[in-house]
């Protein structure tokens, strides 16, 4: 299957001049010509080459003088020689691309990370030891994921079909569904397989959130913004495809100005940065309509990853209060303020208020939850399994400081929380429609669910 596939037949005098110049691509420069996998050493663990490119001598320099000089860590790409050397590392080895002329750094780069997902969903880690016990077993890899220096199918789910580590189930795959295995390797939609069956179709949307945040002590907001994904469990059967609408801001003024209404409701839409759609998204629908519209592998996956920097609602206020009084005590009192409605509510809610190094008693009361000192988290644990929203909580106490030599003063690190937020969104991304299109028209059930979990949410003292 692979082979029949991989070669190219000589058509001379068969073809159009031009079909024949497209079929042998001789002189493009930019494409791949060599795979390395690099131990720490500078050794060369595997090879691949699959076109006329870099020379030997020049591989060797850069062996010598990059990954044995400890040079690798300055820049992810080296040129020696007009050829491109792009490497990347994962834990004691290093893959690197080569390219002669004007390389495709982006394309290589993804490729690399690519194969070295691969190769890990193989063998369960990507170290020179793995590498080592599996020649055979990764220079049919590398002959699947690349040819003749233009990356090709990287999906783990297609190679897993008709490359597998037990010689029977391999030949049990290829006598049960060859035919399938070229529809799904070779076709428009390799992330989803023909002939999935469910007596329940159901779709999961989750709608997770981190919120990052950094006041100042005088109550400033330093940095604020949200990074979320929107993960997806699909059990849908046949092949459908779902179209997802979010209050994106763009898609609200362009529905707005089709109804030709000029009255919409302050903050209904959200500006949307830094997207990043998973490979089943179709984007050309996204750029026209700002619609998502694809279609879904089976399983648990990433559909999306954004970041929004505006607008953003704050889940918790904290207002710390701080004394030192003279030199060997310390006075806290912390007010925490849930700023979501009423009728949600937060859990594991973890608040870490930070004490000098030379601490030697610390007197703790908190009105709800668990609150006591912690030596070896270097400050005061404040637990609460269960936070209402629009409420508020205190906690007060007293620290007794050991006598130091040393005049250096505390440096105050800021106040830590960790939470959690089941059904509230931080950035006020909500999902306004999901439908699902199949052929046979069947009843689909979809779920939606918000979480907003703590960042990096810091307030100074």
């Amino acid at each position: 299957l692979r082979r029949g596939r991989r070669k190219r037949a000589r058509l001379d005098g068969q073809l159009p001049e031009a079909a024949v110049a497209w079929t042998f691509p001789c002189a493009q420069p930019g494409m791949i010509s060599n795979l390395l996998f690099i131990n720490q050493k500078g050794d060369v663990v595997i090879s691949r080459t699959y076109r006329e490119g870099a020379s030997q001598k020049v591989i060797d320099m850069f062996r010598h003088q990059v990954i044995a000089g400890k040079e690798a860590g300055r820049s992810p790409v080296k040129i020696i020689d007009g050829t491109a050397f792009m490497f990347i590392k994962h834990g004691n080895m290093y893959a690197v691309a080569v390219s002669s002329g004007n390389a495709q750094a982006a394309l290589a780069f993804q490729f690399l990370h690519d194969v070295v997902k691969v190769l890990t969903s193989y063998f369960g880690d990507f170290t020179e030891d793995s590498v080592r016990n599996n020649f055979v077993l990764i220079y049919e890899l590398l002959d699947e994921v690349i040819d003749y220096g233009y990356p090709q199918n990287c999906s783990v789910e297609v190679l897993k079909m008709y490359i597998t580590q037990e010689g029977n189930r391999r030949a049990v795959q290829e006598r049960a569904g060859s035919s399938g295995v070229t529809i799904q390797a070779t076709g428009a939609i390799s992330w989803r397989k023909e002939g999935i069956k469910y007596r329940k179709n159901e779709l999961f949307i989750d709608v997770i959130e981190e919120c990052n945040l950094m006041m100042s002590s005088k109550g400033t907001v330093l940095r604020n913004d949200v990074e979320g994904k929107i993960m997806v469990k699909c059990y849908l059967s046949g092949q459908p495809e779902c179209k997802f609408g979010l209050n994106d801001k763009l898609l609200l003024e362009s529905e707005a100005k089709t109804k030709k209404s000029a009255v919409r409701r302050p903050g209904s839409g959200i500006e949307i940065d830094d997207v990043s759609f998973n490979q089943c998204v179709k984007l050309g629908k996204f750029d026209m309509d700002r619609t998502i519209s694809f279609v879904p592998p089976d399983g648990e996956f990433k559909l999306m990853s954004y970041r929004i920097t505006d607008n953003v609602n704050l889940p918790f206020r904290v207002l710390p209060v701080v004394k030192e009084l003279g030199r060997t005590r310390l006075e806290i009192n912390i007010k925490v303020k849930s700023m979501f409605t009423f009728k949600l509510f937060a859990t594991n809610v973890v608040i870490k208020i930070p004490c000098p190094k030379n601490t030697a008693v610390a007197n703790v009361s908190a009105a709800s939850g668990k609150c006591k000192y912690a030596p070896e988290h270097g400050g005061i644990i404040w637990k609460l399994r269960r936070f209402p929203g629009d409420t508020e909580y205190f906690m007060s106490g007293e620290v007794e400081i050991m006598s130091s030599v040393s005049e250096k003063p505390w440096s105050r690190p800021p106040i830590t929380m960790d939470f959690q937020v089941p059904m509230f969104a931080s950035s006020g991304l909500h999902v306004r429609f999901l439908k699902v299109f199949e052929k046979s028209n069947y009843q689909t059930i979809k779920w939606v669910r918000y979480i907003t979990k703590a960042g990096q949410y810091q307030h100074r003292i």
